[in-house]
C-alpha cells in the first residue's frame, strides 16, 4: 500500500497485544487506529501506547475504515473480529487458538470473502524452520524423525501447537499426515522403533521462551534443524509483518510460511 495501512488490534490488553501496542508505535507502515480489549480486561495507558485519546477501547462500534485487523484476544474476541472483517472486507491477521469447530468452519469460509492469515507461531525463524523441515522430510524418507521442544514451567499444553505444526509439515513432506505417523510418547518397553513414524519429546521449566528441534537420523549421520526463541517480541513483529503483508491482498486462506515465500 501506498499509505500506511489502517490497523486495529484485538485483545490489546493481552501479553501479545501490549506487545504490538508497543511496537506499532514507531512502525510508518501503520496507522492504530482502534484497540479492543474484552469486557472486564484492564484499560490500556499511556504508559502501553503514550497518548491513546484518539483511541476506542472498547468494541467495533463505528470503527470506520480499516484496512488490517491483528487478533491475538480469545474465541468470543476473535468472532467478534471476524464480524466486523466480514462486514467491512478488512484482513484478519490472528494468533488465537483453542476455537471450536463452529468458529474454525467460519475462518474457512471467512477466506472466501477476505484474506485470512492464522499461524500457531508469528516467529518468522519458525516459518523458514517448517519450510526447511518440510522439504529434509521429503529429501530423506528413510531416516528417523523426532522434535524436541522446550517452554517454561507454566505452559499447559503439549507439545505445543508449533511443535504440532512441525510435525504436520514433516508429515506433508512424506505424504501423508501426522496423525497416522505421530508417537507422543516411549515407557516402558515399547519395542523396536516403527519406520516412519514421528516422535515428540517434551521439555516444561523455568522461563524458557520456546525451543524447538527437529533430528533426523541416518545411518552413520544426522541433521538438526532448530529454533531458539529468546525474546517474546519476535511474535508481535512477526505478526506486524504478516499485517503489513496481507492488507490489500485478495481473498484467500494465507500462512506466515507464504510471507516468507514472497520474500524470496
Amino acid at each position: 500500500m501506498t499509505r500506511p495501512a489502517r490497523l486495529a488490534i484485538s485483545g490489546a490488553s493481552g501479553r501479545m497485544g501490549t506487545a504490538l501496542l508497543g511496537l506499532v508505535r514507531g512502525d510508518e507502515r501503520f496507522e492504530l487506529v482502534r484497540a479492543i480489549v474484552s469486557s472486564g480486561s484492564p484499560r490500556i495507558g499511556k504508559a502501553a501506547f503514550g497518548d491513546v485519546s484518539a483511541l476506542r477501547f472498547t468494541d467495533w462500534t463505528d470503527a470506520g475504515d480499516i484496512d488490517v485487523v491483528i487478533d491475538f484476544s480469545g474465541p468470543e474476541g476473535l468472532g467478534a473480529a471476524l464480524d466486523y472483517c466480514e462486514a467491512s472486507g478488512a484482513s484478519l491477521v490472528t494468533g488465537t487458538t483453542g476455537l471450536e469447530p463452529a468458529l474454525e468452519d467460519r475462518l474457512t469460509k471467512a477466506a472466501e470473502r477476505i484474506a485470512v492469515l492464522r499461524a500457531a507461531n508469528f516467529s518468522l525463524g519458525v516459518a523458514v524452520l517448517t519450510r526447511l523441515l518440510r522439504e529434509a522430510a521429503a529429501a530423506l524418507p528413510g531416516w528417523d524423525l523426532d522434535i524436541i521442544e522446550a517452554h517454561h514451567g507454566r505452559k499447559e499444553d503439549a507439545p505445543s501447537g508449533t511443535a504440532l505444526a512441525l510435525g504436520q509439515a514433516a508429515a506433508a513432506g512424506r505424504g501423508a499426515t501426522l496423525e497416522e505417523l505421530a508417537v507422543y510418547s516411549r515407557e516402558g518397553r515399547p519395542g523396536a522403533r516403527k519406520n516412519g513414524t514421528i516422535g515428540f519429546a517434551v521439555v516444561r521449566g523455568g522461563d524458557i521462551v520456546g525451543e524447538h528441534q527437529a533430528l533426523l537420523m541416518g545411518q552413520g549421520e544426522r541433521i538438526e534443524l532448530g529454533h531458539r526463541a529468546t525474546d517474546r517480541s519476535i511474535f508481535a513483529r512477526g505478526a506486524l509483518e504478516a499485517a503489513n503483508w496481507i492488507a490489500g491482498r485478495a481473498p484467500g486462506s494465507w500462512s506466515i510460511e507464504d510471507v516468507i515465500t514472497s520474500k524470496m
